[in-house]
């Protein structure tokens, strides 16, 4: 790979691969040409295309095996495959400290209770600041001595333990991410059902105003309106109760 090819790489939006001007209609006819004259032959890349197509025209000088899509079973089973120059998991997954050539303190295995281990790390931290103070405030060594200070094993020592400790933050993201996810939606739902019980309240104080409106209707209609009420009763037809509202309306 050439200086350009590695600063294209680098570009935060790249240009295609420079292959991809192989994949032509043409070329991949001739591939699939080259399939089906082969079909008793196990492995393509072993048969010379120009023999094979030695009838058509065009033939391309490098191999039509190139041009063959990617195999998915073999990028599942390495379990990483690479775009623009960057290697991405199949799976995601968090690497652990020791995998990525650190020191590792806790049990690697999430299913451990972690905590003894942890605990244990943070009282060597503040044993180890504790040495390391008496470190400094100590005497400095002879100048010509080739021993390294004290404070250069106690500081070493903090760096790991630091890591560590974030190492075993970093692993309980996910739990984490899962805990505030419960927590937002039971939030959600609370609301919710606070919203709805004030609307159920709400709806029951609006029946009891109109029930009572409706009672104080009834009761108000013979004595301001008693020759109507006599017609309609000797008539035999009963008021209808969207007309008493509508009276109620009309006096309030």
């Amino acid at each position: 790979m050439n200086e350009s090819e590695e600063s294209e790489l680098r570009n935060p939006f790249p240009s295609p691969p420079s292959h991809y001007v192989k994949y032509t209609s043409h070329n991949l006819k001739l591939l699939e040409t080259l399939k089906e004259r082969i079909k008793d032959t196990a492995d393509i890349a072993s048969v010379d295309q120009h023999e094979v197509l030695s009838d058509l025209t065009g033939v391309p000088p490098f191999p039509l095996v190139q041009l063959e899509k990617p195999r998915v079973d073999w990028i599942v089973e390495e379990g990483h495959y690479s775009v623009f120059g960057d290697t991405w998991f199949v799976k995601e997954t968090i690497p652990s400290l020791a995998e990525l050539g650190g020191h590792q303190l806790y049990p690697p295995d999430p299913s451990v209770d972690r905590r003894p281990a942890l605990l244990s790390i943070v009282r060597s931290l503040l044993v180890t600041y504790s040495n390391l103070i008496g470190a400094v405030v100590a005497p400095p060594p002879p100048p010509f001595s080739q021993v390294p200070p004290e404070w250069h094993r106690h500081v070493e020592w903090i760096r790991i333990l630091a890591q560590n400790l974030m190492a075993a933050a970093n692993d309980l993201r996910p739990v984490q991410a899962r805990g505030n996810l419960e927590r937002m939606m039971q939030r959600q739902l609370d609301i919710r059902r606070e919203e709805t019980r004030a609307i159920h309240a709400k709806c029951d104080d609006l029946e009891s105003r109109l029930k009572t409106l409706r009672t104080g209707a009834l009761e108000m209609v013979p004595k301001q309106n008693t020759g109507t009420v006599h017609e309609t009763s000797i008539s035999g037809e009963a008021m209808t109760t969207e007309e008493v509202l509508r009276w109620a309306e009309e006096v309030t």
